[in-house]
């Protein structure tokens, strides 16, 4: 299965993924907690900050989460506010389920444009700055289709006035996102082995 690797830029970006330091903690409890909070506003229930307990196992659990990911999931937070921005990176296979389920998404995800990663070519990017209902925190998506599997980008902010001053550098972060795949000798056909002398 293949990897995900980025070149977050670290004076930006918070890397959940490995990351077990107080700094990394404290980071991660803030983001879950927007998480959770946008999740209760969004069905329904008065937006409260997410339990305290809460996040923080959740924190907590999130390295070793992603460590079982194995390269797939990749997690960064905004660095001087965790609380205000969250960027998820993911390869999923491209099944057919898949690719009828992302067929069948509402109309306004089909206003998209054009995207070019450094190492991904073009993809697309859609940026909902704006959602519909008002209790939906604005976001971003970025997508890759490499034919065997897609690649994603979900940036999530908790402010719409404050969307506008981060997504650039998210797009920033999303052109250094690239595929890493294990080969080993022989097991492609396009890969020519040469013994020693």
């Amino acid at each position: 299965m293949p990897r995900l690797h980025a070149d977050a830029d670290r004076s930006r970006w918070v890397p959940v993924t490995d990351s077990f330091g107080f700094g990394g903690r404290r980071a991660r409890k803030k983001a879950i907690g927007m998480l959770l909070s946008q999740a209760t506003g969004a069905t329904g229930e008065t937006p409260r900050p997410g339990s305290g307990f809460a996040a923080w196992a959740m924190s907590q659990a999130a390295p070793l989460l992603m460590r079982r990911a194995a390269g797939r999931v990749l997690v960064w937070v905004w660095k001087t506010e965790p609380e205000l921005l969250v960027v998820m990176a993911q390869v999923q296979e491209a099944t057919s389920q898949l690719r009828t389920a992302r067929a069948m998404m509402p109309m306004e995800y089909d206003d998209t444009e054009s995207f070019r990663g450094t190492y991904l070519g073009v993809g697309e990017k859609l940026v909902m700055d704006l959602p519909v209902d008002p209790r939906t925190p604005p976001f971003a998506t970025y997508t890759w289709d490499t034919g065997t599997h897609f690649v994603t980008v979900t940036a999530v902010c908790a402010d719409r006035e404050r969307f506008g001053t981060v997504i650039s550098a998210v797009d920033d972060l999303a052109r250094t996102l690239r595929i890493v795949d294990d080969l080993e000798v022989g097991e492609s056909p396009t890969v020519l082995r040469i013994d020693p002398i």
